[in-house]
Formats: structure tokens, C-alpha cells, sequence
């Protein structure tokens, strides 16, 4: 009986030293997307307006986003008219037309979604100086059909219109060059890559999952695990040890482990 005891001990201290501790993000209110790269935060309202964290300030960024993205390549983001565009010297710079979707995570290039689901891919050396870009450039294109994709150290994520998982590993920062897409196991409405290369991602009824044992000799790791959550979620980003979840009633979260 002690042993068993013991043994149930053991198990309950390593469930709780695995869990998540989340507080509710107090000084922002209805959010409906956020991003996290490189120990810095980005987020959208329902109201479209673009806010950076500052400590524990959100300070508002000129103009009207629906989509905002930070990672290596920058500050990116999409507004209404699916225009994207690059946080330049204070000021939004338009670099093309037509997008719904762009993640800036990748080893400074950027990735994305046309209004046609046709994911794309933007080589480093193609934003960084971006004016006078064709407005109608919209990079390489990438095989296969998705609405939300997302990179990181280990490779791209992304999720199609069938919430279908799949992963393109290895892609050239300097040429877009891939070996295209690898089907994933699971389903996910949306998915983040944090910069370490974490996964994590949102199911259509607002649960959470993370992605295990991804390495550099195992890029598409091993399997989901669930991170439980008291309400249903619709965005998630990770970085630096912090999980930002969006609730699909706008509350925010961050969580620690």
C-alpha cells in the first residue's frame, strides 16, 4: 500500500510540474488574434487596432490590421482589404495585395496565405528594402492549398480548409527552395511556430494542443498533447516560455510552466 502511494505521488507532482499556470490578461480587452517572436508581443482587436506590449503595456500601433505577425523577418501584418504589409521606421509600408495570412517567424523570410488559399513564400533578401515593391508580388509560390500557415527553426506548419496538419521542413531562407508538404496526424483549425520551434495549435471547438518531441533530426516529433483550458480558445502563440491564448469570447491569457 505505501509503495502504491508512493508511486501515486510521484505521478500527481509530475502532472502538476507539467501544467500550465494561466493568468487572464487584464489590461487588454477583445482581442481576436496575437503573436509572439523573439521576446516580443503583437496583437489585433475586434476592433482592428494594432497593439505592441511594451513591459506590461500595450501601446497602439498606427492604422487598422485584422492579422499581425513578429518573428526574425520583422512586423507584419494584413488589414480589410487583405493588403500586407511591413512595420517600417514607424509607419506602414504596403508590399502586396490579395493576402489574408502572413507569419514572420521563419530565419527572416516570410510566409503566408492568398485569398485563394495558395501559400507563398518570400525570400530574405526580397523585404528588406521594400519600397517601391510591385504591389502585385506575392513571392514564390508554395505547393498544396492551406489557409493558415506558420514557421519556425525546424520548418513550416501549416492547416488547410479541412483542418489537415502538414509540415515542410527545411526551407531555404535565401530561394523558397522545400521537399514540399508532409502530412501530419491530428486536426487543427489554426497553428503558431514559436521561434525555438515549439508547435502549438487550436482545434475548431477551442482546444488546445502542443506538438512533442520536436528536434532538428525530427522535425514533425512525435504527438499531440492537450493544454487543458477552462474556456474555448481561437489563437495561440508561444514564446520564451509563455503561452498567449485568445478566448473566442476575447479574453486573453498568458500561461507559464
Amino acid at each position: 500500500m505505501r509503495a502504491t502511494a508512493a508511486v501515486l505521488l510521484v505521478l500527481c507532482l509530475l502532472a502538476i510540474s507539467h501544467a500550465w499556470d494561466c493568468q487572464t490578461v487584464v489590461d487588454i480587452y477583445n482581442l481576436m488574434q496575437i503573436d509572439a517572436g523573439l521576446g516580443q508581443v503583437v496583437a489585433t482587436n475586434t476592433s482592428q487596432i494594432p497593439f505592441y506590449l511594451v513591459g506590461d503595456k500595450w501601446i497602439p500601433l498606427p492604422g487598422s490590421l485584422r492579422h499581425i505577425t513578429i518573428g526574425p523577418a520583422g512586423i507584419w501584418g494584413v488589414n480589410s482589404g487583405n493588403i500586407i504589409f511591413k512595420y517600417v521606421a514607424g509607419n506602414w509600408q504596403q508590399y502586396a495585395i490579395g493576402v489574408k495570412q502572413v507569419d514572420a517567424g521563419g530565419a527572416e523570410f516570410i510566409v503566408g496565405a492568398n485569398m485563394d488559399n495558395t501559400p507563398f513564400c518570400v525570400k530574405s533578401s526580397a523585404i528588406v528594402g521594400i519600397m517601391g515593391q510591385d504591389t502585385h508580388y506575392h513571392g514564390t509560390r508554395l505547393p498544396g492549398s492551406v489557409k493558415y500557415l506558420s514557421c519556425g527553426h525546424f520548418g513550416c506548419w501549416a492547416v488547410n480548409n479541412n483542418d489537415e496538419i502538414f509540415l515542410m521542413s527545411n526551407v531555404n531562407k535565401d530561394t523558397c527552395q522545400n521537399k514540399g508538404w508532409s502530412h501530419i496526424d491530428g486536426k487543427l483549425s489554426m497553428i503558431e511556430v514559436a521561434t525555438d520551434g515549439s508547435v502549438f495549435g487550436v482545434t475548431s471547438d477551442g482546444q488546445v494542443y502542443t506538438r512533442d518531441g520536436i528536434t532538428a533530426s525530427k522535425p514533425e516529433g512525435t504527438g499531440w498533447s492537450i493544454v487543458p483550458m477552462y474556456m474555448p480558445m481561437t489563437h495561440v502563440t508561444y514564446d520564451l516560455g509563455r503561452l498567449w491564448v485568445v478566448s473566442k469570447s476575447g479574453v486573453t491569457m498568458v500561461c507559464k510552466r
